[in-house]
């Protein structure tokens, strides 16, 4: 359950302000499936944080999605983190990123060609078995989003 309420004092708990994916398009895509409750996962490489000195989020981390621009769109809350052979992805998981038809199929698919670029831009091959950051969230501003979306 989301713990972070308006007027509530959460700058201990900021963890960052981003956009999702490599592109434009992708990027407001994705925020707008955050908005409409289907996205409620991302998922992203160890290695990214580990080559831009990042800490891995924690449950109860707050960050801001905005769209590719730098708008923001609303306020999410970590809620679990599990790290993962890329190859160990699970369905369950692949479903609650929301993207594409919700399969795991897609979700391969989709992310190895992202998570490809990803390692290029830092220096690495992509492999099976690359550890995969599994971030579950809740949006906690604005608080009616998703809301009866599903």
């Amino acid at each position: 359950m989301a713990t972070a309420g308006a007027g509530a004092d959460a700058t201990s708990r900021f963890y960052e302000a981003f956009h999702f994916d490599d592109h434009e398009a992708s990027a407001n895509e994705l925020a707008d499936l955050v908005l409409r409750g289907d996205k409620r996962a991302t998922a992203g490489l160890v290695w990214t944080f580990e080559a831009k000195g990042r800490p891995i989020p924690k449950p109860r981390d707050l960050s801001v999605v905005t769209r590719w621009d730098g708008r923001p769109v609303c306020v999410i809350e970590t809620t679990r983190v599990d790290i993962h052979p890329y190859d160990e992805v699970d369905a369950t998981f692949a479903a609650a990123e929301g993207e594409g038809d919700g399969s795991l199929r897609f979700w391969r698919e989709a992310h190895w060609r992202f998570f490809s670029r990803e390692c290029q831009r830092i220096g690495r091959t992509p492999e099976m078995k690359m550890p995969v950051v599994c971030e579950r969230f809740e949006v906690v501003y604005p608080a009616h989003a998703g809301a009866g979306a599903r």
